[in-house]
């Protein structure tokens, strides 16, 4: 199609037969003429939904997911939260990982989260939507996406009640989880710990970062309560 554009010459292709047939061809020319009526170029139209549909294609709800796990393990997010939230997103990019991260709707990332709460994983699925709307908020913010879908979603997913369970306050009680500790039958490494977690306080998480060498336990507890806690138990 030949028009002038402010004075210039210039030539539009609808592409070549048989990809594109006359109806076809006709179509576009009509929309390119529609374009010329309302003062826009449709050879520069083109040219920018191209470069757009290159962007967005770059910009995958996985690439974008990567960007911001790179972010966030430079701003010194703890290892065990970094591999928690790999975790979690490993199973977003089954489903969503290939999409252009900015034309996700709410209901693509729901029937995601449907999989895990129809199984009875509850507390999955919510974490899921957590966690991929810290994703889309990025995106946002990067200028990859205009919309928190993960937002739209809040209310949709079943809420488990959390059941609280009292704190030991008292002598009696304290006594009563000793004697269940050591009446413990199982694994001896895992007694071994039970017996440590009253003296040192820490998590079951980071008592498990101890190192066996012979006859010597050590158990090394990084936490913001205890910077760098080492107990030695000799058998």
């Amino acid at each position: 199609m030949n028009y002038r554009f402010l004075g210039k010459q210039k030539t539009l292709s609808f592409g070549a037969w048989p990809d594109v047939g006359l109806a076809g061809a006709r179509a576009k020319r009509d929309e390119a003429r529609q374009l010329l009526a309302t003062g826009r170029d449709p050879a520069e139209q083109a040219r920018l939904e191209k470069a757009t549909a290159s962007i967005a294609a770059a910009n995958t709800f996985k690439a974008v997911a990567e960007e911001w796990l790179a972010k966030v393990t430079k701003e010194g997010l703890s290892p065990a939260t970094l591999k928690k939230n790999r975790w979690l997103l490993d199973f977003s990019y089954q489903f969503i990982g290939h999409r252009p991260i900015a034309e996700i709707k709410p209901f693509e990332l729901l029937t995601l989260l449907r999989k895990y709460e129809t199984k009875g994983k509850h507390e999955t699925a919510l974490r899921l939507r957590s966690i991929c709307g810290q994703v889309f908020r990025y995106a946002i913010a990067t200028v990859r996406a205009d919309r928190d879908v993960a937002a739209d979603l809040r209310g949709a997913l079943i809420t488990t009640k959390v059941t609280h369970r009292a704190a030991i306050t008292t002598p009696a009680e304290v006594g009563a989880l000793l004697r269940a500790i050591e009446s413990y039958e199982g694994h001896p490494s895992t007694l071994i710990s039970l017996r440590l977690l009253p003296h040192v306080f820490v998590r079951p998480g980071e008592l498990r970062g101890r190192v066996r060498q012979g006859g010597v336990i050590s158990a090394v507890a990084v936490g913001p309560r205890q910077a760098a806690l080492a107990v030695m138990c000799r058998g």
